[in-house]
């Protein structure tokens, strides 16, 4: 017997058995809330613009702590790190966040159902995390002292986006090459032929 639902796949690779929709429209449902195809699709380019602002945002908070390291003129380096970081940064961490959870909420992918989604869940949490509890606060303080800001923190200052920076970069590999399967089988299905 055929499955009643319309739009149903189930995959068979490998041995296993990835069920999934189709994107036909009203399949995908949470709890008896609808997001239509074109929906997701405007949720995931905005979690892509906004990750991929994120990684730029990062990038330039790296390039002004090097340059804070290497000479640069400190009265000017540390208030715009920390200015950018303050205005820019850590309001798209909370939106990536936010928004990715959505994305993952609301399709066929799902927050806990594929190791690659909760791996990346994990690790954009942590970071949010780092990004509000210690790197705004370095940030104001950095934007505050200036040229006083100790060597420490002026390393501080490269580390901390170095680290981010190669964690955005691991997420979107994940996101790209999808590893490590599902969380959980799916259950069995009765099927009589």
């Amino acid at each position: 017997m055929a499955d009643p639902r319309p739009g149903y796949v189930a995959l068979r690779t490998a041995g296993c058995v990835d069920e999934g929709m189709t994107g036909a429209a009203g399949l995908d449902r949470l709890g008896g809330m609808v997001l239509p195809p074109r929906w997701r699709r405007l949720v995931l380019t905005v979690h892509v613009i906004t990750a991929v602002g994120w990684l730029g945002v990062d990038l330039v908070l790296l390039t002004f702590g090097v340059s804070g390291l290497a000479g640069a003129d400190p009265e000017v380096v540390y208030p715009a790190q920390s200015m950018i970081g303050r205005l820019l940064f850590t309001p798209l961490s909370v939106l990536v966040w936010l928004i990715g959870v959505c994305n993952a909420v609301f399709t066929p992918w799902r927050l806990f159902r594929h190791w690659w989604v909760l791996v990346k869940l994990l690790l954009t949490t942590v970071m949010l995390g780092l990004v509000i509890f210690l790197l705004y606060p370095g940030l104001t303080e950095a934007g505050d002292l200036a040229g006083a800001l100790p060597r420490r923190d002026r390393i501080n200052m490269v580390v901390a986006p170095a680290v981010s920076s190669s964690l955005l970069i691991f997420a979107t590999v994940l996101s790209t090459y999808k590893p490590w399967g599902r969380t959980s089988r799916p259950a069995a299905r009765s099927r009589s032929h």
